[in-house]
């Protein structure tokens, strides 16, 4: 298993399964390799199982502790078991099935949408209130900002011991440089101090194959290691940010869909657009620094998101920040 992406092959996993379980163990299978960790699925004395591996065990106990907030319309697949394995760590959880959101086409994001909804409402309703803070939540359920502001404008620092530590360094040496950066931080502080103080569930990655639908609806919301409390509205950022990369979603405006949803369950959003937009920065800001940390290999998506993110903070569609842009916008 090396350091990076957790990645364990697939005669290391059968063989970890094997000696953990001695016996019962059948249909190891790939499902795929995230950023941080490697899954298989598997089964054992009937029941269908998914067991991960990587090297950072925070964000297999923030899945289990997600598990509290599971409901119906919010369904996350329980962690029945942590440990250790080579060179770090493996979880083993409930397997849920499905397709992929990303996978969808526009129809089917179409009929997903009501599913969509409830997801997110039901994270916006969850009971936080055992927890305290704002920003990414630790293992222990607990965040370090005393303020969305405060969570959002932390983007800025690049601190020892994170995992991401580096981003500063290597964006500066990047072909896009600091100047997106810099300049769409600091239309984000300009935005902060408006920002309602929301706290609320988020999940803050419900792309990247993260969601799994079936017959129109959300069967499991997995990978919880970036999850954060804050405003609500943060994950339907999301994919008003995101949905340029998406073609097939080209003809659907998430925020007009947003809109609709909170109008038909008698939702007041005060200042939605100032919200949504903030967010998006601060989503931008994340990537960016993310794709900069991982070198030359993401340079060409850093270009993408920058003028992304410039677009989002300036609102000038002409602003061209890379030459990749006209792609990542989704322009002919």
């Amino acid at each position: 298993m090396n350091g990076r992406g957790g990645m364990m092959m697939l005669v290391d996993a059968k063989a970890f399964l094997a000696k953990r379980y001695s016996s019962n163990v059948e249909r190891v299978s790939p499902l795929g390799q995230g950023e941080w960790s490697t899954a298989y699925a598997f089964r054992r004395d009937g029941a269908d199982l998914v067991i991960r591996f990587g090297t950072l065990e925070e964000d297999f106990q923030k899945d289990r502790l997600a598990a509290r907030f599971a409901s119906p319309a919010l369904p996350i697949p329980k962690i029945v078991e942590i440990g250790e394995a080579a060179a770090g760590f493996y979880a083993i959880s409930e397997r849920a099935t499905g397709m992929y959101l990303d996978d969808l086409n526009e129809g089917q994001m179409r009929a997903l949408l009501p599913s969509l909804f409830a997801a997110l409402d039901a994270a916006r309703l969850a009971d936080c209130s055992s927890s305290s803070g704002y920003g990414i939540w630790a293992a222990d359920g607990d965040a370090p900002h005393g303020s969305w502001r405060a969570a959002l404008l932390d983007i800025a620092n690049d601190r020892p011991g994170n995992r991401t530590h580096g981003w500063r360094e290597r964006l500066k040496a990047s072909l896009s440089g600091v100047e997106p950066f810099d300049t769409a931080l600091e239309l984000l502080r300009g935005l902060a101090d408006a920002l309602p103080e929301e706290r609320h569930l988020i999940h803050s990655d419900l792309l990247n194959r993260n969601v799994l639908v079936v017959d129109n609806r959300i069967s499991a919301v997995i990978d919880w290691g970036s999850a954060m409390y804050g405003d609500f509205v943060y994950d339907m950022a999301w994919f008003c940010f995101w949905a340029p990369w998406y073609p097939a979603w080209r003809g659907i405006d998430f925020r007009t869909e947003a809109e609709r949803h909170y109008a038909a369950i008698g939702l007041n959003v005060p200042h939605l657009a100032e919200r949504l937009r903030a967010c998006q920065i601060h989503i931008g800001l994340d990537s960016m620094a993310y794709c900069a940390f991982k070198g030359e290999e993401r340079w060409p998506m850093l270009e993408d998101v920058a003028a992304r993110t410039l677009m989002m903070a300036t609102g000038d569609t002409d602003a061209v920040y890379g030459v990749r842009r006209r792609a990542a916008l989704g322009d002919p």
